[in-house]
């Protein structure tokens, strides 16, 4: 009876190790799309103009800049980096892009306006041309990405200051400002792009032989060498990638306020490493999806559109949004000890 008995407690204490262990599993997995959806419920009884198509299209405009920036650091943070720099690089590629495609004779370079599809590659160049910067700062001379990206962040507002006299370019023409304002089918053009964005991510992370190289460079960059992969290669690359997509953020955020301004960008980084990590994307390196950063970033725009419906002031968003980061950093500090 007592071996009976040993046996049945046993099989019990199994059971329940097996339910904590699927549940744990379970919370990991959808745990941010049901905060998500829980968030969204709330304030749909907490205001009767949430839930509406007009404010779900205004959250998706508001997301897809900071989204766009959420991918270009799932990248980075996927191979163990930061890049503190992409809302410096925001406002450089935008004044750079918007220099090209505005009328205004005192902003603009000599012969602008110049077509929009011109302004909109020099915008892209900048960003990739800053993300490349800082991935051989890290990659080939071994600088901490925390430091390089640091000090990238002041070179390009420093930049950017310099190349529009500390003023706006205002005035961009209307060809420029469709990505911005316009839409198709009753999309906005940002949340096109985004999504656009958002699969090619998806695609590359998942399915191409450089996702697969992310995910062995940031997971254990030894063991990517000895298989022959080329690490510093690949930390270039998301270097790169990041900087780009700064770039195009850059770009859409003048375009919908109709100029680039000097002090654009300001503390975007923030919001673009809290959507990553409160995705799921494990600061440690190798572990996270894109979908999770897209979930994250549609969290803190949900969350900062509800607080403003509700009045609340910017001063206690602030806060929350701290609150958000720190949890989700403490949350990903008990997986990786778990595992």
């Amino acid at each position: 009876m007592t071996v009976k008995g040993d046996a049945l407690m046993t099989a019990q204490t199994d059971k329940q190790r097996d339910a904590r262990a699927m549940a744990t599993e379970f919370a990991q997995k959808y745990g941010i799309l049901l905060a998500l959806v829980l968030v969204c419920v709330i304030l749909t009884f907490a205001n009767e103009y949430f839930l509406t198509g007009r404010n779900i299209i205004n959250v998706l405009r508001q997301t897809a800049i900071n989204g766009i920036l959420a991918i270009g650091m799932t990248f980075v943070i996927l191979t163990r980096g930061i890049d503190l720099s992409v809302g410096s690089v925001v406002a450089l590629a935008g004044v750079v892009s918007a220099s090209l495609a505005t009328t205004s004779t005192t902003a603009g370079i000599a012969g602008a306006p110049y077509p929009a599809l011109l302004a909109l590659f020099a915008g892209l160049i900048v960003g990739v041309a800053a993300g490349w910067v800082n991935g051989i700062i890290v990659s080939r001379y071994r600088v901490p990405a925390f430091v390089a990206t640091l000090g990238m962040l002041s070179a390009a507002r420093g930049l950017t200051l310099l190349y529009a006299g500390g003023k706006p370019v205002p005035a961009l023409t209307d060809g420029y400002r469709y990505i911005g304002t316009g839409d198709i089918l009753g999309v906005p053009m940002p949340v096109v792009i985004f999504a656009a964005v958002f699969f090619v991510a998806l695609w590359v992370l998942s399915q191409s032989r450089f996702g697969r190289q992310v995910y062995a460079a940031g997971g254990n960059p030894h063991a990517a060498r000895v298989s022959g992969i080329n690490v510093n290669r690949v930390k270039l690359m998301v270097y790169v990638i990041s900087g780009g997509l700064a770039g195009l953020a850059g770009m859409i955020l003048a375009a919908r306020t109709g100029s680039a301004l000097t002090q654009a960008g300001i503390a975007y980084e923030l919001d673009a490493i809290a959507a990553v990590v409160i995705g799921g994307t494990s600061l440690s390196g190798g572990v996270g999806k894109v979908t999770g950063t897209l979930i994250g970033a549609l969290l803190i725009a949900v969350v900062n559109n509800g607080l403003d419906l509700m009045g609340v002031e910017s001063y206690y968003q602030q806060v929350i949004k701290g609150g958000l980061i720190v949890a989700a950093v403490m949350l990903d500090q008990a997986r990786h000890k778990q595992s």
